[in-house]
């Protein structure tokens, strides 16, 4: 019983690191098409798990497996749409209980 639930924490804290990348897009999203355009493709990248979008910061907020992707492959696929990117941050997501560091 305790070999089990071993091996069950280990493959959480090894295995479920997810990051959360944020980018602004050019053009600049103005409109609830252009925000269901970069909803609709990005989630069928390779390793995206969630992508949230916010015209009023003019930001693209992805959560991803690094594993399967990297922010150069999530950057190819917002061009296969027609915008080009800046990379605002890219971080690790908080495993779930954790608080995120306040900056």
């Amino acid at each position: 019983m305790k070999h089990t639930l071993l091996i069950t924490m280990l493959a959480l804290l090894l295995g479920g690191s997810l990051r959360v990348l944020v980018l602004t897009p050019t053009p600049q999203m103005h409109c609830q098409n252009c925000e269901n355009k970069i909803k609709k493709n990005m989630r069928f990248e390779d390793g995206v798990k969630k992508v949230e979008t916010s015209i009023e910061r003019q930001e693209v907020t992805i959560t991803y497996d690094p594993k399967k992707t990297d922010v150069k492959g999530l950057q190819e696929g917002m061009k296969k749409i027609g915008y080009t990117t800046k990379v605002v941050s890219d971080r690790e997501q908080p495993a779930k209980g954790q608080k995120k560091d306040k900056k």
